[in-house]
Order: C-alpha cells, then structure tokens, then sequence
C-alpha cells in the first residue's frame, strides 16, 4: 500500500502448523522489495526485485498480467498457477470501482482499458481479462489498442453446458452486464437456439458483494442462493453456468446444497478452459516460461509425495486497499501462495 511514502508487503505462506498473513511497512523508493517476512518466522529469500527490470522484460520470463474488478479473478489465476507454476503473475484488481457489473458499457470500457494500459506498461506478455463483464464490453477494443499482445477474454462457458445438458434447461447467474453484453448472447443465437436449449438469465446484485465479504452463510444472498436452487430445479434445470469470476469461490457451497438437496444438477465454470487457452496461446507464440528453480523470485515450495513445485510470488496491485481485503486474499487463495501486495 501507497501511503505517505510507504509500502505495505504481505506474504501469505504454508506451513503444517502456521498458515496466517504478516504485514509490514517499508520506506519505498519505487523500485525494489527487499525481503518479506515468511509465516514461519524466517526470512523468504527475495532477493532486491527491481520491479521495473523484472516486469517490463520482454522475454519468456515476463508476466502474465490478470485483471478483475475485485478479487474474483483470482479463481483464474489458481487455475492458472496449477496448470503453469513456473509463469509469473501480475494482478490488477480495481477495487476502487467495484463491481462492473451494475455500471453502463462506457464505463466498464473506459476502466477495462485503464487497467490493460497498465498491465501493458509493466511489460505483460498475454494479458487476461478475468472479468466477464469487462470482456462483454472491452474485449474487442483493448485487442484493437494491442494488436501485438495476446488478450484473453472470458465468456460464460455455456456451450459446454448446452452440450451436457439432457433437460436441454441451462440456467446462467451472471451480472447484468455480462448477461446483457454480446458475448453471450451470440451464444445463446448461435448454440443454444438451434440445440433447443433454453438459457435463463439469473441476476443477484449481491453476489459479488457477498463475495468480497467472505461468504457468510448465514447471510440473506446465502438463503436466496439455496431458494433458487431449488427452484432451478423444479424447472428442470440441470446444468448452472458460474458467469462471474467470482462465483467459483461459491462453487462448493453450491455443491453441497445441491448434494442435499439431492439434485441433478452441474455447476460450470470457465476457469480450467481458460488456463487451457492460455497455455495453447503461450507455446505458440514462444512464451512459455522457461523453468529456473535456481532463480531467486521462485520463493515458495509446495511439497506434496510425488513433487516439489517452486513458484514465483503472485504481484498483487490494488486500486484501493482496506483492512479486510488481506484476509480476504488469504482465505481465497488458500495456504499455498506467496504475494507481494501494491496499492495506492
């Protein structure tokens, strides 16, 4: 965090024992981070990172930048780091304007490109929209600023869920920009109609809010998410579109009312689709990173019985910081992540 001179460096780390977030307060001259504190009480080894040598490198080693309006994205990226650990990261939450989805299109335009500008001067090699409702209305626009630039964009991944649906009832919950934007319902023209596939729209303004605040299940949007269950399934419904790159992190709550409720119903998200294209678009432009467990800003092992995978930390920059985000980044991304945090 940008304060008065100021940076705050957060380090989420594993340990059988230990998991929890420690946070300091180092001048900051712009330009490097000189060590961050690990969950273990030792120190993680980051060497002086010149943040403007390291993230504006061209070559394979230069990051993969994502951007979501909030925290949401960070679904993508888990799928990412699970399928390419040896890539950097860099993400841009615009926490100051969140959410999109209640927003008119110029106005998600003007702040999806505010935010791939960015990404694109820290020298990104593919940038990722993780926002289904930035990419609804500035996909194609930020792909025309950088022709060069690999631009990934999300869309609700509702073929596949036409495809495995037997009721021929797909229900998508997104926000009302991306449930109103042309992305989707060029799919809905183009895949749905002539399949026979009823798509119904379900909008909750309140999800990505419910989100961001932890997900209390005692909270009113946790009991309308259980009423609409089952109403879904009266209607014969059996497959559920995850339309909002929040909505993963609901994923499980999801499946274990469905599991009581004994339903027969899917829940369907893009996340694992989108790492696939990512990783096709990186091996056939040459970007793949190359793999260097000596390099020092690969500063966390993840041991399991089979294999130990070191990555970099996840670059984390936010355009408005408060005491609960932190927490919220942890219990999103769970034990195993290491982050450098930025905000102003």
């Amino acid at each position: 965090m940008y304060k008065n001179g100021s940076r705050v460096v957060m380090d989420i780390a594993a340990s059988d024992s230990l998991n929890r977030v420690k946070m300091r307060s180092d001048s900051f001259d712009g330009k490097h981070v000189e060590h961050v504190e690990s969950a273990t009480n030792t120190k993680a080894d980051i060497h002086k990172t010149n943040i403007g040598t390291v993230i504006n490198n061209k070559k394979r080693n230069a990051p993969i930048g994502l951007f979501d309006s909030g925290v949401g994205g960070l679904s993508v990226y888990l799928h990412l780091a699970q399928q390419l650990p040896a890539e950097h990261y860099v993400y841009y939450a615009d926490t100051l304007n969140v959410p999109y989805g209640n927003r008119d299109s110029a106005d998600i335009e003007a702040l999806t490109l505010t935010a791939v500008d960015w990404l694109y001067e820290q020298g990104c090699k593919l940038i990722v929209i993780a926002c289904n409702s930035a990419s609804a209305y500035a996909l194609e626009t930020a792909r025309r600023r950088y022709p060069q630039l690999p631009i990934v964009g999300l869309v609700p991944a509702l073929k596949p869920a036409i495809s495995a649906s037997k009721t021929g009832r797909v229900v998508v919950l997104a926000t009302k920009a991306t449930l109103n934007g042309t992305l989707l319902n060029e799919v809905i023209d183009h895949f749905a109609k002539p399949n026979n596939t009823v798509v119904t729209k379900y909008f909750d303004p309140q999800l990505v809010p419910w989100v961001e605040a932890g997900m209390p299940e005692q909270d009113d949007t946790a009991l309308r998410l259980r009423q609409q269950l089952t109403l879904f399934a009266h209607d014969g419904v059996d497959q559920l579109v995850l339309g909002c790159t929040h909505y993963p992190f609901f994923k499980t709550f999801l499946l274990d009312e469905i599991a009581q409720q004994r339903l027969a119903m899917q829940v369907v998200d893009s996340g694992q689709a989108i790492a696939e294209r990512v990783k096709q678009l990186l091996a056939a432009n040459q970007l793949s990173a190359l793999v260097d467990n000596t390099s020092d800003d690969h500063c966390l092992e993840i041991t399991d019985k089979t294999k130990v995978v070191i990555r970099p930390p996840l670059i984390f920059y936010a355009t408005k910081f408060d005491d609960k985000l932190g927490t919220l980044i942890a219990r999103l991304l769970g034990k195993d992540a290491i982050l450098q945090y930025y905000s102003e």
